[in-house]
């Protein structure tokens, strides 16, 4: 209700009169109610962070709290912390209540020792130990393991985040996908049968966590780097995700994730690519991602420097169109109708994306 004090009416008026001053005084009542539900809505809002590449999304609930999946890449002066903490302090984030680690490649968990530097951190999330043996990944894990094993907890597919106002569902984790369908979910997907098979990966990627997130109608969708093959466990013969408005493009954009059985049969409204300048962006998945039926804009943190001029979106829905750049964020505000927002912070172009 609107706090703020509404001018009064004389108690006493001839019925003409009264008529007259209501006439003068009923538009400035609806615009203060108007303006105090506007006040009250309350949004979500997700912060694309520009890693070069890698991932760091920010997501901040309708009630305060928040949730950063990924950390981005270790080094470069601690250059991912500082952007991940300028998102931080622009959504009012003084401390992440949770951190979800998708999987251990550097581009994802290498960030965390210099995360924690500037951010507190409540609780830490992930799939369990490494089951990729290379140099790096168990280096990157033992510097994550040092900062999070007193305060981390591992999930599994069907297991929720306990976040106030919405719901996280993970739908993939450490090689294992969702059993039964989402709520709604479960029909029959009809681009399996023309999507290609694919060896199993046996890296890091395939075992990311993926999850589903909704707030009331809105639905978002990340699943880290999960690869083909897992796509389609997930995803065929029957669809157990449903469809989503806005679709995090899977592996940055690269070719060995992103198949039309998992794109197409989300049917998003809008897609973005954390890619970066040359790092994902393939010319093929941007294609897929493209061709998405009901695909009205596609949104990428770079330019992809391989993808020329037709693999890549128009100006205005690109955060970073240099290849040394500033590393500008993409923001999207979503409202429980199922509208949104999204936001390029370098030219300040948005585009709302009206609730079905």
């Amino acid at each position: 209700m609107y706090a703020g004090n509404i001018p009064a009416v004389p108690a006493v008026l001839h019925h003409c009169d009264t008529f007259k001053a209501m006439k003068r005084v009923l538009p400035l009542l609806l615009a203060l109610v108007s303006a105090g539900a506007a006040h009250a809505a309350k949004t979500l809002d997700i912060t694309f962070v520009d890693v070069e590449g890698g991932q760091a999304t920010l997501i901040v609930t309708p009630s305060g709290q928040s949730l950063l999946v990924d950390t981005g890449w270790r080094g470069f002066n601690g250059r991912d912390a500082n952007r991940i903490f300028e998102a931080a302090k622009k959504a009012h984030v003084k401390k992440l209540d949770y951190v979800l680690i998708t999987h251990y490649h550097r581009d994802h968990v290498g960030g965390a020792p210099n995360l924690t530097d500037r951010l507190p951190v409540d609780t830490w999330i992930d799939h369990g130990p490494p089951r990729e043996d290379s140099k790096v990944v168990q280096v990157d894990f033992a510097d994550y393991n040092h900062i999070s094993k007193t305060h981390h907890t591992v999930v599994k597919p069907g297991d929720t985040i306990p976040l106030k106002g919405v719901e996280v569902t993970v739908v993939s984790s450490d090689g294992a996908v969702l059993g039964q369908p989402l709520p709604g979910a479960g029909k029959t997907n009809p681009f399996c049968s023309t999507t290609e098979k694919r060896p199993a990966d046996k890296t890091e990627n395939a075992r990311s966590i993926g999850f589903v997130l909704s707030y009331g109608a809105f639905r978002f969708i990340d699943l880290g780097d999960l690869t083909w093959d897992k796509e389609l466990d997930l995803m065929c013969p029957d669809n157990k995700l449903g469809t989503v408005d806005v679709y995090l493009v899977s592996h940055h954009g690269w070719k060995e994730s992103g198949s039309p059985a998992l794109v197409h049969a989300l049917h998003p409204r809008v897609a973005i690519m954390d890619n970066g300048a040359r790092k994902g962006g393939s010319p093929e998945t941007w294609q897929i991602v493209r061709d998405s039926p009901g695909l009205e804009d596609l949104w990428q943190l770079h330019y992809a420097v391989d993808g020329g001029t037709a693999h890549n979106s128009p100006d205005p829905f690109i955060a970073n169109v240099d290849e040394v750049c500033q590393g500008k964020p993409i923001v999207l505000t979503a409202m429980d109708d199922g509208s949104f927002t999204v936001t390029n912070t370098r030219n300040n172009y948005s585009k709302s994306y009206p609730a079905k």
